[in-house]
């Protein structure tokens, strides 16, 4: 599944305040419904490295417009990016399916409430500190073992507050208190997340891990983040989070066919 990114913000990494306006948000979002997307991700509060938390009042006013226009009115699932009980609440109270919590529960515990009153789906992300913090976090023994490890005391979190296994997603986290050299190693050992037995999300996209590869900055990112983005599916992983719907589905649709193809071929020999 792709779920497509629309950031209600100023200050997101790559389209900060493209979208900023609710007319231009809503345009985005039926821009990506038309490419492909399953899931649309409004996010009003940028959890890049070094980004300032805001007021969870500014969050409301940059995110509710673009909700009352959209939700009851599109056939995709429509997730919100907040780590706040208030700002969840009157997402799902318009209408939002999911949840999409970059801090599992960590800043505000409440939220968990929230997930298992309104039976949202919800993501839960692996990430060491804040924003401010996170990328001072990046001592680890045995990254994926650890990530695992982390992730299932979140779902036990979740599960003790009331939300069933089956409302989670999990999210490894890349670029949220990793290298350049850990968010590689995590793709190619993606699949060691399936012992949780939930769906895994992967988001790849434009992130500075690729640049450190090819020199490039985020607007110049787009061919690396196809090349993640079909190495995650390939090793597991089963929703992609993109700002380009269009190009990484279609990329995703020729690689899986050309596998399919390949275990055919073995299959007949």
């Amino acid at each position: 599944m792709i779920m497509g990114i629309v950031n209600i913000t100023p200050d997101s990494f790559y389209d900060g305040g493209r979208f900023e306006s609710p007319k231009k948000a809503l345009e985005q979002a039926y821009r990506l419904i038309e490419e492909g997307a399953d899931i649309l991700d409004f996010g009003a509060e940028s959890t890049r490295p070094g980004a300032k938390m805001i007021r969870e009042a500014d969050e409301l006013t940059r995110l509710m417009p673009v909700l009352e226009e959209l939700c009851g009115k599109v056939s995709v699932s429509i997730s919100v990016d907040t780590s706040k009980a208030k700002v969840a609440k009157a997402a799902l109270e318009c209408g939002a399916d999911i949840i999409n919590d970059v801090s599992s529960f960590r800043q505000e515990p409440e939220l968990a409430n929230v997930v298992a009153h309104y039976r949202a789906g919800i993501v839960l992300m692996h990430r060491r500190g804040t924003p401010g913090t996170m990328q001072q976090m990046t001592n680890y023994d045995d990254l994926m073992k650890e990530i695992t490890e982390e992730l299932s005391e979140r779902m036990r979190f979740a599960e003790q507050n009331g939300i069933d296994a089956e409302q989670m997603v999990l999210d490894p986290g890349i670029g949220f208190a990793k290298t350049p050299a850990q968010n590689f190693e995590m793709i190619r050992r993606l699949s060691e997340l399936h012992e949780l037995e939930r769906p895994v999300l992967v988001g790849p996209s434009r992130k500075s891990f690729i640049g450190s590869v090819t020199g490039k900055g985020p607007e110049d990112r787009l061919p690396g983040t196809i090349a993640a983005c079909v190495m995650s599916v390939l090793n597991g992983g089963q929703i992609l989070r993109v700002h380009d719907v269009r190009e990484v589905r279609e990329a995703i649709l020729v690689s899986q066919l050309m596998v399919q193809s390949n275990s055919n071929r073995e299959v007949r020999v």
